[in-house]
């Protein structure tokens, strides 16, 4: 009962990480004309970077190269010890900054132009945005289809 249980927890932190990524998306389309900052400094777009906190036994099992020529040898034994996942937490998200140049745009009438008439605009791109926004929508929803399967699990095993 306890693996059926750290289902929920994981789905949860995927869902906290794909509602960072949505929010992030709103942010950079919201910003995606504006030319300074609070700082006023050009807005960098902001990407969500994940990564897991540590490398459990199931990863490395998983990592091995394993022979073609051989089938039911190179099967994974589900009694190896350390194939369940931990507990706490496995993903650690945070959010950092686009370091890509900003955008020039000609435009001498703009009150930002330099000498030259160009305006430095976010490096936001409305159609990249809007395809991270519907790829955090379709793993938010492969989240919360996990959790429901899981608790449908949960309530049938109580069935039992």
């Amino acid at each position: 009962m306890e693996n059926i249980f750290s289902s929920f927890a994981f789905s949860a932190q995927g869902l906290s990480v794909q509602r960072m990524r949505l929010s992030s998306v709103a942010k950079n389309i919201a910003n995606a004309d504006t030319t300074r900052d609070e700082r006023g400094q050009v807005y960098r777009r902001e990407v969500v970077v994940v990564r897991a906190l540590q490398r459990n036994q199931f990863d490395e099992v998983l990592q091995q190269s394993l022979p073609l020529a051989r089938s039911a040898p190179s099967h994974v034994d589900p009694e190896t010890p350390g194939l369940r996942a931990p507990d706490d937490q496995i993903l650690k998200a945070q959010v950092a900054r686009d370091n890509s140049p900003p955008r020039l745009v000609y435009d001498p009438t703009h009150p930002e132009a330099n000498a030259d008439g160009y305006v430095q605009m976010p490096n936001v791109n409305i159609v990249t945005e809007m395809v991270e926004m519907i790829s955090a929508q379709r793993a938010f929803e492969a989240n919360t289809g996990v959790i429901s399967a899981a608790k449908n699990i949960a309530r049938d095993s109580l069935e039992i």
